[in-house]
């Protein structure tokens, strides 16, 4: 999701767009004729309708990998607070970081939020001290370490 006021694309969805959306969203290797099927139209319709929503920025379709499964057992977001003047070159460098699965720039208590996936408490104490604390611009951070995931969708 790039952009969340980029919902007026949305009209121009027919509701077979939608349909391929929904049934890509709840299986991404769903077969186009078992699409096809179902809406009573050919596969290479469905297919054709598949890569204009993947060439407009519509649809992406990725895998997705469990991190606990990867070995990284310790989950945390981490709020971040920069010097007003380099909020957007910070957010730039802790991109980059390996670590870091999401980061957005917000409005409120913190200027960043971004959430990391580490191997355990050590590793995240290693991101926190010799990584995120050596970025210029950063006033001060509060880490949330995950507990337990309660609901995780993707978009």
């Amino acid at each position: 999701m790039e952009n969340a006021t980029s919902n007026y694309h949305s009209s121009r969805l027919d509701s077979i767009d939608q349909y391929i959306i929904d049934a890509m969203h709840k299986d991404g290797r769903e077969a186009f004729a078992q699409i096809a099927e179902k809406l009573n139209v050919s596969p290479g319709m469905i297919r054709q309708r598949y890569n204009r929503l993947v060439e407009m920025g519509y649809l992406k379709v990725v895998a997705v990998t469990n991190p606990l499964m990867m070995g990284m057992r310790t989950m945390a977001l981490i709020g971040v607070h920069t010097e007003a003047s380099k909020m957007l070159q910070v957010a730039e460098e802790i991109s980059e970081i390996d670590e870091v699965v999401y980061l957005v720039v917000v409005s409120g208590r913190y200027d960043i939020i971004c959430e990391v996936f580490c191997r355990d408490h050590e590793d995240l104490l290693k991101f926190l001290t010799e990584k995120l604390a050596k970025i210029d611009g950063i006033r001060e951070t509060e880490s949330f370490i995950h507990l337990k995931i309660a609901k995780e969708i993707y978009f």
